[in-house]
């Protein structure tokens, strides 16, 4: 297992997003995954108001969404943690992780946290 690998399970666990169920069946839970949707979009609205990217700097074809956990906290309530990866055109990648909240109905039932991944040690 990498170092990468292990940051993102790390992680994980400090949200609190494994105790009571941990990643469980996909059928059960929201799928607010996908590019254009609630965590992405607002991940990179993030990026771009504070400086670290642009429209016209980002290839949106390459982006990539990753669901790592999702957690029932309530009645059709979810804590939901995506990795993201935007690559800009220069072929720089930006990483980051978010963290929400979602329903079967809704993936915006909070606003999203994201955390830049900065650095990965090792290899």
């Amino acid at each position: 297992m990498n170092i990468k690998t292990i940051f993102i399970l790390t992680l994980i666990l400090l949200v609190g997003c494994v105790g009571r169920g941990g990643i469980v069946k996909e059928l059960e839970h929201p799928e607010c995954s996908g590019v254009e949707r609630w965590a992405t979009s607002m991940a990179f609205v993030k990026l771009k108001n504070a400086g670290i990217t642009s429209n016209e700097s980002l290839d949106f074809n390459k982006t990539k969404t990753i669901r790592l956990a999702s957690e029932n906290i309530g009645d059709n309530l979810y804590i939901q943690i995506h990795f993201i990866i935007f690559i800009e055109k220069s072929g720089k990648k930006i990483e980051v992780i978010t963290k929400n909240m979602a329903s079967n109905e809704e993936c915006s039932m909070s606003g999203v946290e994201v955390f830049i991944v900065s650095k990965v040690l090792g290899k």
